[in-house]
């Protein structure tokens, strides 16, 4: 089975989450997610977060620490998922690229949403963590 590295972004602001709705297409169509995306061989997990930042959502990030990681498997390829909380200077209006809706959610709401199944593991650990943006 061939192997890879996904990425998420965990933005926060004002003790708010950032996630996202995939539009209707693709094997995750219409579900939530944390933003993020398929590491292209020879970038660092933070290259990818960044390049998918920009080229999804138009947005400058900084890559933070690494929150958790958890594998799973999708059409016979083992994804090796690692999440990592990220910064934004300004996040305004966005452009709706691959999404059809963004939300600033509180961590107790995340499990109203529902998330990828890749993304629900890092809802569990965000919960559990009850991480307080600084």
């Amino acid at each position: 089975m061939q192997e890879r590295i996904t990425t998420a972004g965990i933005l926060m602001q004002d003790g708010k989450y950032f996630i996202a709705k995939r539009e209707n297409k693709g094997s995750i169509a219409g579900l939530w997610e944390f933003p993020g995306g398929k590491n292209r061989y020879g970038e660092t997990e933070a290259d990818t977060l960044k390049r998918e930042f920009a080229e999804e959502l138009g947005l400058t990030i900084l890559v933070g620490e690494l929150v958790c990681e958890h594998d799973f498997t999708n059409k016979d390829m083992l994804y090796h998922l690692k999440a990592y909380r990220v910064s934004a200077d300004s996040v305004g209006n966005l452009p709706y690229r691959v999404h059809t809706e963004y939300r600033w959610v509180e961590p107790d709401e995340l499990s109203d949403y529902p998330f990828a199944p890749s993304d629900q593991h890092i809802v569990a650990v965000l919960q559990s963590m009850r991480v307080i943006d600084t």
